[in-house]
């Protein structure tokens, strides 16, 4: 593998890392207010859902850092995910903070996306 190679490999990884620890913490932060509003937002599978993407996305990151072997199959996991947090959170389009969350979660899936498809 050339060094530009590797240098853009450890950018987009990078890139990517740094998307997953945006999302994780944006999907605990609408938890929390999620559940401060209650109503439809404090819904189980709403906050089930921010809960799974959250903690998806923190593994992929650490199996990013470890530079693991498997971190296409978790960047893959993620992706999917992450797309499904985005259209629920969407879901409640007239909220900023709820659209604030599908930018992060969107963002996150395509980046996950290109990292699992990575050669």
């Amino acid at each position: 593998m050339s060094k530009n190679i590797l240098l853009q490999t450890n950018h987009h990884m990078q890139q990517c890392m740094q998307n997953c620890v945006d999302c994780h913490w944006m999907c605990l932060e609408t938890v929390t207010y999620c559940l401060q509003n209650g109503g439809k937002l404090a819904e189980s599978p709403h906050i089930q859902l921010l809960l799974d993407c959250a903690d998806i996305c923190q593994t992929s990151a650490n199996f990013m850092i470890r530079i693991s072997d498997l971190h296409q199959h978790t960047c893959d996991v993620c992706a999917i995910v992450c797309a499904r947090c985005a259209e629920d959170c969407n879901l409640f389009s007239d909220d900023l903070q709820m659209q604030t969350c599908v930018e992060v979660a969107r963002r996150c899936a395509v980046s996950c996306r290109q990292m699992a498809t990575a050669v």
